[in-house]
């Protein structure tokens, strides 16, 4: 029987899957999601890999054995990390190969302490790069202000990038600019200029951030709003004659990606925001549970309209309720980078825990 995630696929939208751990390859279950559910990809990151890594004793054995190497804990989980990046890029070759590099791809995240050192960030993301040896593999980069001549540098450097972390309109189009000026660096002098990369923007924590600010009959609706502006940005910059020439040099240009696509209010459907943000030429990275939810009773409905005075006038409502997007967007970014930190730092401290227990 075809799956439900089927439906999107045919609609011209790639479906990732949101988690890794060491069990789901272990197991078949990546291969299964990879066969049966139409997942062409997986993201991970800092809080991913502390609920794999910290929460479980799965990776015991692992730290067990590179533990006793004279390394440090950052070390040791890139180790450890890097190992199942492999493995799923691996599993996701066949899909890369299809696709002529389009699709196929994972994602692994260079340290959230980098996030405001430019030049270290670009020093991780070749180093994390050359280590995994799949050209199949994203280095996700926050698309911070902080972020942006990162994200730049590396795409100019060859390094396939996946900007994180991105909420607002704005904040996709500065990211995309910085694509841009790095493919550019890299026509100036005459190398290759398809280096594949894709813009996050994280959907439902909008809707969350206002839930209880706002009248009941707008809830789960600032989300939606949020990135109808979005995909009009996104329709401008594949129309754009700046893009039109990169393709002319043989570029793919970067592609827009759905994050924290999750339903988070417990009264809405698991499959809310899967259902809503179809749209080709873009990828939606699912949660597993979600993913499960969708497969199991999903149905993909119509595919976005570019329709920017509908868009304007929902988040006008929100306006009305004294919500500022533009603030909320800011703040929503800074608590993500936060929130990374967070995780990052409980997950190094909890193997550096291990690392003496086992």
């Amino acid at each position: 029987m075809k799956s439900n995630t089927k439906q999107l696929s045919e609609k011209g939208q790639s479906i990732w899957l949101d988690n890794i751990t060491r069990k789901m390859i272990d197991d078949g279950t990546l291969k299964g999601y990879i066969d049966d559910l139409s997942v062409t990809g997986l993201t991970s990151n800092p809080s991913i890999f502390d609920s794999a890594i910290a929460k479980t004793g799965y990776y015991d054995s692992g730290i067990a054995k590179a533990g006793s190497r004279d390394i440090t804990d950052e070390e040791l989980f890139f180790s450890l990390a890097i190992e199942d990046i492999q493995r799923a890029a691996d599993l996701f070759m066949p899909v890369y190969k299809k696709t002529n590099g389009l699709d196929g791809f994972v994602s692994i995240e260079v340290s959230p302490l980098l996030a405001y050192d430019t030049e270290n960030t670009i020093k991780a993301a070749k180093d994390i790069f050359r280590k995994v040896n799949r050209p199949n593999t994203f280095i996700k980069i926050p698309g911070t202000p902080e972020g942006l001549p990162a994200i730049e540098a590396a795409i100019a450097e060859g390094i396939p990038v996946n900007v994180t972390l991105l909420f607002s309109t704005d904040q996709y189009i500065a990211a995309s600019r910085a694509y841009l000026r790095g493919i550019e660096t890299r026509i100036e002098r005459g190398v290759n200029a398809d280096i594949r990369s894709v813009a996050s923007v994280f959907v439902s924590r909008w809707d969350k951030a206002v839930a209880d600010k706002v009248p009941t009959e707008l809830n789960n609706r600032l989300g939606m709003a949020i990135m109808g502006g979005v995909l009009a940005a996104y329709h401008e910059f594949l129309a754009s004659d700046r893009v039109r020439r990169i393709m002319n040099e043989g570029a793919i240009p970067q592609r827009l990606l759905w994050a924290s696509t999750g339903t988070k209010d417990p009264n809405a459907p698991d499959t809310f925001y899967i259902e809503k943000l179809i749209a080709p030429f873009t990828v939606n990275t699912i949660p597993e549970s979600t993913l499960l939810a969708f497969a199991d009773h999903g149905k993909a409905g119509e595919i976005m309209k570019v329709d920017t005075a509908a868009s304007d006038k929902e988040v006008s409502l929100f306006s009305d309720a004294g919500i500022d997007s533009s603030t909320l967007g800011s703040q929503l970014q800074k608590e993500g980078a936060e929130a990374f930190i967070s995780s990052w730092e409980h997950l190094i401290e909890s193997i550096g825990e291990k690392r003496k227990s086992v």
